[in-house]
């Protein structure tokens, strides 16, 4: 194995720190409110960053999405990446990729996904569906929804049509997101219903938003060691306390822990190696690590911590947001023991 970025993964990281850096500020996220930044994302899609992550590869996108993290910048780059652009590049028809990929790429088009299937959407004898999805992130920017009904088939939904109904829901953390309901809409089937489609678009979101927890930590950490180190208190900095050091060393370890896991599921989808597993290694150091991250970064600014129109506040609204759309620690185990127990039996038989 070997995550070392390419030239152009380097170079698309290093692009998107700068744009994050110079305009996902404090003062830019509390203007946005629970809104997206559409300026942002106008800047991101004119800089080529969606587009360049068909060459960049899954692990090139981790690596976007960890500057976002690390600013929580309200864009939908996460949904549009995975639900849109590297879904229909890699399991649409060729017209569906002719016709899709340009607005993905320009950033025209905005996608999200209601995943992962939880039986809320059904398909009629007529063809249509029908149901609902209580929250999908970022519907209420998206042109197109990415819907898996309950025989965990694919659907490209459009949010302007008359059977679509999105009815905004304020989360955790500020993601635009809205309660999808189908009422009898004609979905458009993506690609040919190949079997293993479905499971590989869950597995690509489980690690690009554990990606996208990495940045979060990262910039969380980043926040209360900056805090700690400046502030002082009987005359030292709180960073010299034994407390603050092992705390702040516990919550390294685990974000440490978030990105090499997110990295191996990454490059393994860009080796086109299996990777179930690793996704679900991936998404459960994302929930599991991330909430304690983002709970010690806002513990290790004391008062401050609790403060609601403090940066480090925003970090952990995301990393429990994340943690929550993830699947939550417990759900993710359970699925990656019996994904285990299953493939030992196979190997056994």
């Amino acid at each position: 194995m070997d995550f070392t970025p390419s030239e152009e993964q380097a170079a698309a990281q290093g692009l998107a720190a700068r744009i994050f850096g110079d305009l996902s500020t404090h003062e830019r996220l509390t203007a946005a409110g629970t809104g997206t930044d559409a300026e942002l994302w106008k800047e991101l899609c004119a800089a080529g960053l969606p587009a360049a992550v068909e060459d960049v590869g899954l692990l090139g996108l981790v690596l976007i999405l960890e500057e976002q993290g690390r600013t929580t910048a309200q864009v939908p780059l996460a949904a549009t990446c995975v639900y849109g652009l590297l879904a229909v590049a890699a399991h649409g028809a060729p017209e569906q990729r002719e016709r899709l990929l340009p607005g993905l790429r320009d950033g025209t088009a905005v996608a999200t996904g209601a995943f992962p299937a939880r039986g809320g959407v059904h398909i009629a004898e007529d063809g249509a569906l029908y149901g609902t999805v209580p929250w999908v992130p970022w519907l209420r920017d998206a042109t197109h929804v990415l819907v898996a009904d309950a025989q965990r088939g694919l659907w490209i939904v459009r949010t302007g049509e008359p059977d679509v109904t999105a009815v905004p829901v304020e989360t955790t953390a500020p993601w635009s997101a809205g309660r999808l309901v189908l009422d009898g809409v004609r979905g458009e089937r993506l690609g040919n219903g190949q079997p293993g489609a479905y499971a590989d678009v869950l597995a690509t979101a489980r690690t690009a938003f554990a990606g996208l927890q990495a940045g979060v930590c990262a910039g969380s950490l980043a926040r209360a060691v900056h805090h700690t180190v400046t502030r002082e208190q009987f005359g030292r900095p709180l960073s010299t306390n034994q407390g603050v050091l092992l705390r702040a060393a516990d919550a390294h370890m685990d974000t440490e822990a978030i990105r090499v896991t997110a990295y191996e599921a990454a490059w393994r989808h860009d080796e086109r190696r299996a990777r179930e597993a690793q996704a679900l290694t991936a998404a459960w150091w994302a929930s599991e690590a991330g909430k304690r991250v983002v709970h010690a970064g806002q513990h290790l600014h004391g008062g401050t911590g609790a403060d609601l129109d403090h940066p480090v506040h925003r970090h952990f609204l995301w990393g429990r947001q994340l943690d929550a759309y993830l699947g939550c620690g417990g759900e993710v185990l359970e699925e990656l023991g019996l994904l285990l127990a299953r493939g030992s039996q196979e190997g056994a038989s």
